[in-house]
């Protein structure tokens, strides 16, 4: 068995670890900002394939106390980088620290790095070069007050990145925190969906696929493939299994719009890239304006707020117009809105009958849930 750490977006930790559990994975103990569990390599292969709510899937490798920069230069010398990668394979350290007494994180995460090498020239008299734009291997160094663990990323790119979505506009959500806000509104597929605020399109590219079966996984490379003990035909027969269970794009109650134009064409774009086009329904239109689509469903959306927007007097105007063609035109519905300012429910003049403490990279945020039953929302 194991040990592995899967991160994540703050206050999605219950999501991942139901994605872990489903991946086979034991021990579970969630902490904030991602879980730590145990696990055979194949439930490392499945939850780097199939979560989407993980960031990344760290491999723990070695822990012990430390009092100095020596400490954890021994650490690491100890540690049998070569049984894992090679030589000819480029590394990145990364170090991140919570109340350490060491002074300069740079200077560790060089100690760590001359480690790594030092081991490499003692037992074959060469080292792995750095290359700290796309390394073969991540080394992941975590500092607590008093105790150093090293990991080794078995994920490769971010695991929001699915490995289609090229078109962005401002302030785009990251995939694995749309995912966990479509499972947080209880949407499931079949049920109506509009972002009427779509932007580059993230909820309906997450919906899309979850809808049709898709593994996020499914369509790119992790760091887990280059590993030594790398085992191919298991992982292709996982990755068989995960396509074979896909369904094919067809129209479904997925719908997005937004104001801007050059919004919508990114949606297209990237729903196009991925094979997800005929699944969403795009329109050009504004919020203010547009019918709902159906008699009742589920609204995602990221509305502006803070640095999305020029002045306050512009939210001032904007939420409260919201809040009214909400109640007009969305009665019946269940709106989910993910927002950074703490004013939303007071300036829509809507109440939420659920607020969920989220993050959206290190900005706190609310995700607010109001359902819109016809005159009982209004303050």
């Amino acid at each position: 068995m194991e040990e592995f750490f899967a991160s994540c977006p703050r206050g999605l930790e219950h999501l991942l670890a139901e994605d872990l559990a489903a991946a086979g994975a034991g021990e579970l103990a969630a902490i904030a900002g991602g879980v730590h569990f145990r696990g055979e390599w194949p439930v490392c292969y499945r939850a780097n394939l199939d979560s989407r709510i993980a960031t990344r899937i760290l491999w723990r490798v070695a822990r012990a106390p430390y009092g100095s920069e020596d400490d954890v230069y021994r650490l690491a010398l100890e540690t049998p980088w070569p049984r894992w990668f090679l030589t000819r394979q480029t590394i990145r350290v990364d170090v991140t620290a919570q109340k350490s007494p060491l002074k300069s994180i740079e200077f560790v995460t060089l100690r760590i790095k001359d480690a790594v090498c030092d081991r490499f020239r003692r037992e074959s008299g060469s080292r792995p070069s750095v290359d700290t734009r796309q390394p073969d291997v991540r080394i992941q160094a975590f500092l607590s007050p008093n105790e150093c663990t090293l990991y080794v990323d078995t994920s490769g790119a971010p695991l929001h990145q699915r490995g289609f979505r090229q078109k962005t506009v401002d302030a785009p959500l990251k995939e694995n925190l749309a995912a966990g806000i479509l499972r947080l509104s209880g949407w499931q597929p079949g049920v109506p969906l509009l972002d009427p605020m779509c932007g580059s399109g993230t909820f309906l590219l997450e919906a899309a696929q979850m809808a049709l079966g898709r593994a996020p996984g499914a369509r790119r490379e992790f760091a887990f493939q280059r590993l030594r003990h790398f085992q191919p035909e298991f992982w292709q027969g996982l990755l068989e299994r995960a396509r074979a269970g896909e369904r094919t794009a067809t129209e479904m109650a997925i719908f997005g719009s937004d104001i801007s134009p050059v919004a919508v064409r990114a949606s297209l774009a990237n729903l196009d890239r991925a094979g997800l086009l005929p699944a969403v329904r795009l329109a050009t239109g504004n919020l203010l304006e547009i019918e709902a689509p159906a008699a009742s469903g589920i609204m995602v959306s990221n509305p502006p707020y803070g640095e999305r927007v020029s002045d306050d007097d512009e939210l001032a105007r904007f939420y409260p117009l919201l809040g009214s063609a909400l109640k007009r035109r969305f009665a019946g519905w269940t709106i989910c809105l993910i927002s950074g300012d703490t004013r939303l429910p007071r300036m829509v003049r809507l109440t939420p009958s659920r607020r969920t403490p989220l993050f959206n990279g290190a900005l706190e945020c609310r995700l607010y849930e109001f359902r819109m039953v016809a005159g009982s929302n209004r303050r």
